[in-house]
Parts: structure tokens; sequence; C-alpha cells
């Protein structure tokens, strides 16, 4: 009974993420799911990120957490729409809760939509919410045993973030070990690495980003 329930709630999400994708690629809006564990900097990355690219385009900010808003206060001051889904104990975003956020959001006026996901390495990946891209953020604190670990979230993803790449030396984080699992996973895995708060490798980021919101919107001219 527990796998029929499963299964009827991921084909109910799926059935809803599929419209809001419908809905996004008919307004050639980018959304990207941003994935990882508390800490690894979801927040801070999007911090950096707003200020370098909302005078090309025009943003908002889907802001998943279980509870509280201090992650969307973080992010009131870059001048974009913040939208705030309290999941009030669950582990994750659903499809109809990103509906309900998209609703309050002037989708005529936005080039790309970022899902900030509940921090959680496991649930959001199983989960479909009409994103076009899944990105998957590991910081080297973590431990590089977490691609084997939680393997959906990197089969999934579009890109991987190797964030507080700064802190190399000072952790036992291998870096051989890492990418080796990654190769078993998905070997076509794009990796970065970068560190937010010493503002490394950021530009190769924002480059990802400006390519694949160009290539949205002159995919439905």
């Amino acid at each position: 009974m527990q796998i029929q329930i499963m299964q009827d709630v991921l084909q109910a999400n799926d059935a809803k993420a599929a419209e809001l994708k419908t809905l996004l690629n008919e307004k050639n809006i980018l959304m990207i799911n941003i994935i990882s564990s508390p800490g690894s900097g979801k927040t801070t990355l999007l911090e950096k990120t707003l200020p370098a690219l909302s005078s090309k385009f025009k943003i908002a900010v889907i802001e998943g957490d279980v509870e509280t808003d201090r992650d969307a206060q973080r992010l009131d001051h870059y001048g974009v729409p913040v939208s705030l889904i309290n999941t009030c104990g669950s582990c994750h975003l659903e499809s109809v809760s990103i509906e309900k956020a998209l609703s309050v959001l002037d989708l005529d006026n936005l080039d790309l939509i970022i899902v900030e996901n509940v921090g959680n390495l496991v649930c959001p990946a199983e989960f479909d919410i009409g994103e076009d891209h899944k990105i998957a953020i590991l910081s080297t604190p973590e431990g590089d045993d977490k691609a084997l670990k939680y393997p959906l979230l990197f089969q999934e993803a579009a890109l991987a973030l190797l964030n507080k790449i700064d802190l190399l030396e000072h952790t036992d984080f291998n870096k051989d070990t890492f990418y080796a699992d990654l190769k078993k996973l998905s070997p076509n895995l794009q990796v970065l690495e970068i560190s937010c708060k010493k503002q490394i490798g950021l530009e190769n980021w924002y480059a990802w980003l400006e390519e694949k919101i160009l290539a949205k919107k002159g995919s439905n001219p």
C-alpha cells in the first residue's frame, strides 16, 4: 500500500510538473532547481549571482525552506521578486507548491527563475518541479563520498558545483575520488569548481547560466 501511495504522489507531481514546463516554455523562461545539503552555499551562491546577472536578465527566486523566511530575507536586498515556500516539515518542494509560487510572479516579465530547494540530497532529486535543469551543489567540507551515497541527484543534474574549493587544503576531500565516482554515475556531468565566499570560478557559473538563458529564449522566437 505504501508503495502504491508513493507512486500516486509521484505521478500526480509529474503531471503538474509537465503543465508547468509547458507554461514556462511558452513564456521562454528558464527555470533551474538548485539542490544541496544544508550549509553547502546555495543562498550565498544566489547572493553573488543576482547582482552579477540582474542587469542583463529579469530574474525571480522561489525560496524553499522547512521553516522561517531567513534565506528569503537575505535575498530581499537584490531587487528581484522572491516567492517563499515554507514546507512545514516536508523535505522537498513539489510541483503544486511551485505552481502557487509562480502565480504571484509576473511571468511575462522574466527570463530566469531560480528555485532554491529545501536542503536535502535525497527527496528533492526525486521530484520534478517543471524545471529545465537540476543543479547539484556539494561543498568540500561535506566529504568526497557524497556522489556515491546520493547517486540520483548527480545522475539527474545538468551541472554540479563543487563549492568552498578555497577550504580544500583544510579538509580531507579527495578530488580524485570525487571525480572517479562521478564518472561512474554520470560520465558527461560538467563540474565547476567555485568558492562563493572568495568569488573563485563564479564567472564560469555566470557564463553557463547566460548560455542556458539565451538558448531558452532562442528556442521559441
